[in-house]
């Protein structure tokens, strides 16, 4: 989106009313803008599909009173790739949800009520100018190429496809080796590594990178998930660039990467263009400055002067850079010449990237700055250096900020429940070597809710706020105090003495009894329960001290509420008993309430998929594939989910091993299998001709009723038998094998067909594959996740596959996670796939009339 020097566009107004339309045209052309008009949106829609048509600057869209079609699809394809950079002005009569929701989500865009109609040339000018600023930035992210290194497939995706919408050409590496090789072979600019990569750390690698002839000159930038100082520390030591974070903002790791593209063409053009420095340095938004061997400034441009405070009057040229910049260190110890980094690499001609030092500012300040040294030569003889600085300040702010933000609840600024989990795994596995004791200490309110409720949400908060105070008073420097959520807290006390343990945790249970609170001229008393775990070296794990402490403040409350209850496994395991009772009394009201939902994950077939369709930068390829053969039958697996009273989504890993334990997943299962056929019937007679495959847990597996069970679904709903397939775990198969036998036996004989789930994880595997009369083979998703990384993952998946094929079985692969691993599998030959690339599970199906030309099926 470029424009010539010569080149005017319009721009479009899309009004149906002819007298608001004038209204906007007479004011665009007063302000010297040219102007298109037309009065229908299917002609403005008709305008924005011609590719032969003039371009337009922007697109004024006068928003409907009322629902229109047209107008709807209009706003479709303003949200499409080719239209997604044109600026939009939406004047409306008044600010409805949807569209304040289209304004909000597309970029380039502004809402503008009729009624400030006279405001639209300024607002107009605001996004040209916007969008123009765009296009300069996109411009200068062109023709960086950037190796990004990290053995993980979803990493590696993620940011490749960040880099790639900004403009960046990006290649991939999965180690060390690989990185180092692609970088001797390729002209890459950055090179980005995880520091934690498989076969070496990250700052050898940048080590080997500066040593290397052929890679010497590429940027370097270590990216990390931990904040630790000692992996800062080796990566800037090591001649990193940047250490970034893999859990900041993209916003802050793009501004990182724009900077370091920066840094990389400023070099290029030095090293191209080292005798037309003045006109270079000009044009520089980073400070720069050039010294002689001595250390003398020979030249330094505005940017450098801006940064240290220095005007065009003052006298820096014959000074010395050490005398004027960095004298000092930021302790404000001297920092002697012979010492100093910069001043010897000065006078030896080394090359030094991206130190972290300060410089002073002319009022005496110090600066934290980057700081590369770059040796300059002139017909090969060494003249001096140039150094390229910037202020890394409000980074600095930046990265302190965020690294607070993931530690800390933001109402109350106490510790997150985050943080004091790392903490709490820290303390158990360091009492396993010590004779010490700690204790956790797990505080719930017992009038939250009330008070909550009666006086508000902001009554609520400012309670939490003053509790913590409270508790923050009463706590040892070396004790943690953090917000699990809602109205519950925890306090981590290291060091205790057991004997003191109960009369401790009773102070805090005191201080809230003896608290008022005072809000809107009224007095809420507000109470506690405590429970108190202690934690030694027999602790067997932090989530084992978490539970103890849940538990005992759940007792505390039996008690009558504002009590303190110490854990004692010996008393006190029957209550976890009865918590867990609590479970099962919970689902068999779910299924009598009916509140279970399914969500269903697609299975693609890989015959005849194309390569080219498998990028990292596919989104969704279920659906991207489905739109390209929309007659293809969709293939689903069912998924069951539990929707608690608040309305949320629960897991079965949450409730399914209760559910065995007591009894309860025949009945699970039949409410699966009762709601998936109806579901089915409901979509195939769109003519889908959809499969469904339904998990049967081992306990089904001898149930006499699961057979007539499904003979009545089926004729119910007219259900073919051909489209459902059954999944039973290679686990339970292999428990309960005659029984395993006899229902697929029984159900294949009126057409229904079995998968074989987690197959690989038995001893046994391949001899009972040979006995069971299953259809397909679902190989265990532990070794497809591995197969990025792995080569014995990936053999192991190619022999399950050659050996299942052997039989006369088709292969499923579950867990497809990457473009990598999915194009590992078709060369594998596997069959079928389903994952997160794939596509998530949805509680979504098509409702569309799958018999129609257009129709797709999605999840």
């Amino acid at each position: 989106m470029f424009r010539g020097k010569n080149e005017v566009r319009p721009v479009l107004i899309i009004e149906m009313s002819a007298t608001l339309q004038h209204a906007v045209r007479r004011l665009l052309k007063a302000s010297g803008h040219t102007v298109t008009t037309v009065r229908t949106y299917e002609e403005g829609l008709e305008r924005l599909k011609d590719r032969n048509a003039v371009r337009h600057a922007a697109v004024i869209f006068g928003h409907p009173a009322e629902p229109n079609r047209h107008a709807n699809e209009l706003l479709m394809r303003l949200r499409l790739p080719d239209c997604r950079d044109l600026p939009v002005l939406v004047l409306a009569h008044a600010t409805d949800t949807s569209i304040l929701d289209w304004t909000s989500r597309r970029a380039r865009t502004a809402l503008l009520l009729w009624d400030d109609h006279a405001d639209c040339v300024d607002c107009l000018s605001k996004l040209l100018t916007a969008s123009a600023k765009r296009e300069r930035l996109e411009s200068d992210t062109q023709h960086i190429r950037v190796l990004f290194a990290d053995d993980s497939p979803t990493v590696r995706a993620s940011f490749k496809r960040l880099m790639m919408r900004h403009g960046y050409e990006v290649d991939t590496a999965t180690s060390a080796a690989e990185a180092m090789e692609k970088a001797k072979q390729h002209p890459y600019d950055i090179v980005i590594a995880d520091y934690s990569l498989p076969d070496r750390k990250g700052d050898v690698l940048c080590r080997q990178l500066r040593e290397h002839p052929l890679t010497a000159d590429i940027t370097v930038a270590i990216i990390t998930g931990s904040y630790r100082e000692e992996v800062i520390r080796d990566s800037l030591e090591a001649g990193a660039m940047e250490c970034m974070f893999k859990t900041e903002a993209s916003a802050l790791f793009l501004a990182r990467l724009a900077a370091m593209s920066r840094a990389v063409r400023v070099r290029k053009r030095m090293a191209a263009e080292h005798q037309r420095l003045a006109g270079i340095l000009g044009s520089v938004g980073d400070g720069v400055y050039g010294v002689n061997r001595s250390g003398q400034i020979t030249f330094i441009n505005p940017a450098a002067r801006n940064i240290l405070g220095y005007g065009d009057e003052d006298p820096l040229i014959g000074y010395s850079a050490h005398k004027m910049f960095h004298h000092t260190h930021e302790d404000r110890t001297a920092n002697p010449s012979e010492n100093c980094l910069l001043q010897q690499a000065y006078s030896a001609g080394n090359e030094l990237r991206a130190w972290s030092t300060v410089f002073w500012h002319k009022s005496g300040m110090p600066i934290p700055v980057e700081c590369t040294v770059y040796p300059m030569q002139i017909k090969g003889l060494l003249e001096g250096s140039v150094v390229a600085f910037r202020d890394i300040t409000e980074r600095r702010i930046l990265e302190r900020e965020l690294l607070w933000q993931a530690n800390h609840d933001p109402l109350t600024k106490l510790y997150n429940r985050s943080c004091f989990e790392k903490q709490l795994e820290s303390e158990v596995s360091r009492l396993k070597r010590s004779e010490e004791v700690s204790t956790l200490v797990y505080l719930d309110l017992d009038r939250f809710k009330y008070i909550n409720d009666t006086a508000g949400h902001a009554a609520g908060d400012r309670l939490l706020m003053e509790i913590s105070q409270q508790l923050q008073s009463r706590i040892r420097d070396s004790d943690m105090l953090a917000r699990l959520g809602g109205d519950e807290f925890a306090i981590l006390m290291h060091n205790v003495d057991r004997e003191r343990v109960f009369a401790t945790a009773e102070s805090f249970r005191e201080i809230l009894d003896q608290y008022t609170f005072m809000y809107g001229n009224r007095n809420y008393k507000v109470n506690g329960s405590v429970g108190v775990a202690l934690i030694d070296r027999n602790t067997p794990s932090p989530g084992d001290a978490l539970a103890n402490a849940d538990i005992a403040c759940y007792i505390a409350k039996g008690k009558g509420r504002n009590q303190t209850h110490l854990y004692c496994a010996e008393n006190d395991q029957k209550v976890a008993m009865n918590l867990e009772l609590g479970w099962s009394a919970r689902l068999q009201d779910a299924l009598r309430d009916d509140n279970f939902v399914l969500h269903y994950q697609p299975i693609l077939a890989l015959a005849g998929l194309d390569r080219r369709e498998v990028t990292d930068q596919t989104d969704n390829l279920w659906r991207q594939m489905s739109r390209a053969s929309p007659h293809a039958a969709p293939h689903y697996e069912v998924l069951v989910r539990l929707v608690n009273p608040r309305g949320e989504i629960v897991y079965p890993g949450a409730f399914l091993p209760t559910a065995e334990r007591f009894g309860l997943m025949h009945q699970i299962d039949t409410w699966v299998l009762t709601n998936a056929v109806k579901k089915l019937s409901e979509l195939n007679k769109l003519g889908g001709g959809a499969t469904f495959t339904i998990n049967i847990s081992g306990h089904s597996l001898d149930a006499e009723n699961l057979a007539p069970l499904l003979r009545t679904l089926l004729e119910k709903y007219q259900l073919a038998a051909t489209s459902l397939v059954f999944e039973i775990t290679e686990a339970s198969a292999i428990a309960n094998i005659d029984a395993a036998k006899k229902l697929i036996n029984e159900l294949r004989s009126i057409g229904c067909r079995f998968a074989l789930d987690d197959f690989g994880s038995g001893f046994s595997s391949f001899f009972h594959l040979k006995h069971l009369p299953v259809d397909f083979v679902k190989i265990d998703g532990q070794f497809v996740q591995g197969m990025g990384t792995n080569p014995a993952d990936r053999a192991i998946v190619a022999s399950i596959n050659d050996i299942a094929h052997s039989f006369g079985k088709r292969t499923v692969a579950e867990f497809v996670e990457s473009a990598d691993v999915l194009k590992m599998l078709q060369d594998s030959g596997v069959d079928y796939v389903q994952g997160y690339y794939i596509s998530p599970p949805s509680s979504d199906l098509p409702t569309i009339d799958l018999r129609r030309p257009d129709a797709v099926g999605h999840a």
